[in-house]
């Protein structure tokens, strides 16, 4: 009776896994002492499995999810290499793989270093980002060739350190090659996120997985950076106005020093006073140069009218105050030169004029 049970007991063996981990992408089924794979063994693949049988380290027969009872008919990578020729006829002493074909998500990606770009604005700077990803394995047979091998159990953070270098190379291709202003980073998120995708497919696949979603959720400028950001946000500056913000800087920079009440202080502040008073002097007399330049020009343009003496356009034939009409351009009897309407005197020659 004893020896009845014991054949009973390897007979009935039943060969599943539930995985009860959120992180398992495979797992080596173990086969207790007492009990050995054999003709008539019950194998259930559930829904996102896919089970592997290996022989002698070599990659047998692959079944997808469903249940089945072994034997000849099921197994015929195993039957040739242990030559069944009519039936299951020895047990089976290889191993039995379970592979986790679910969607893995919520997979996070981050900058251990930053990541160094070259920007128009602000030369060479240091970025950090992060962000999320899902995948998928695809290709049992692939994974294991290429990854896990013939490991008791191979986890999502086996894997993590290499897909996340992976990662952070293309993330730095792809924001190099994009030639966007680090100030207009955030707004292109989305674009980044589609292209670092679409290039990192081709490299899912290798280790037999697919990449199912990838994206940027943060691009950290350097500190520097980001004050720069606010002030011109504040300000309304647009990228190419550069000159509008260091005029700014220097304003800034003066009314610091003004501030500053030590000794040492005082005098590290007059010279930054005086270099950007010196800087905002130069663009406050440009403007009033300009402002009381434009009514000279506007005047030297101008006759006088004969009747009523209002300032006419030069070349105007009426008065647009009275009506009056305006006398005929003058030349200089003597000289021949070009003289106003209202001229006593020449003045290129000085003779008197009528």
């Amino acid at each position: 009776m004893m020896a009845f049970n014991f054949i009973k007991r390897q007979l009935l063996k039943v060969i599943e896994w539930t995985d009860e981990t959120q992180n398992t992408i495979l797992y080596r089924f173990d086969v207790p002492d007492r009990y050995a794979i054999m003709r008539g063994s019950q194998l259930t693949v559930r829904e996102s499995q896919v089970c592997i049988f290996v022989v002698e380290g070599k990659i047998a027969d692959v079944f997808t999810p469903g249940r089945y009872k072994l034997d000849t008919e099921n197994l015929p990578v195993l039957t040739a290499l242990y030559s069944w020729k009519y039936a299951f006829e020895t047990p089976y002493t290889g191993e039995v793989y379970f592979v986790n074909t679910k969607q893995f998500t919520n997979q996070k990606w981050g900058t251990s270093n930053p990541i160094m770009m070259r920007d128009k604005d602000f030369g060479v700077i240091r970025l950090r980002g992060y962000g999320i990803y899902s995948y998928k394995v695809e290709d049992a047979v692939k994974l294991m060739r290429e990854l896990s091998g013939t490991n008791q159990q191979f986890l999502t953070e086996n894997i993590a350190d290499q897909l996340r270098k992976m990662i952070l190379s293309t993330v730095t291709d792809v924001i190099a090659e994009s030639g966007i202003a680090a100030l207009d980073l955030a707004t292109q998120y989305d674009e980044l996120s589609g292209s670092t995708k679409d290039r990192l497919a081709d490299k899912f696949t290798e280790y037999g997985f697919k990449l199912i979603d990838f994206y940027i959720e943060n691009l950290s400028l350097p500190e520097e950076v980001e004050k720069t950001l606010d002030t011109r946000t504040s300000m309304g500056v647009l990228g190419d106005k550069m000159g509008t913000f260091t005029q700014y800087q220097a304003a800034h920079a003066m009314r610091e020093a003004a501030n500053n009440q030590g000794a040492g202080g005082s005098l590290a502040g007059a010279g930054i006073g005086l270099g950007a008073g010196l800087s905002m002097a130069g663009v406050f007399s440009e403007a009033l140069k300009g402002a009381k330049d434009a009514p000279a020009e506007a005047k030297a343009n101008t006759v006088k009218c004969t009747k009523c003496g209002a300032d006419v356009k030069a070349g105007s034939k009426f008065c647009p105050e009275c009506g009056n009409k305006m006398a005929e351009s003058r030349f200089c009897p003597e000289c021949g030169a070009k003289v106003g309407a209202n001229a006593k005197f020449c003045p290129e020659c000085g003779k008197k004029l009528n």
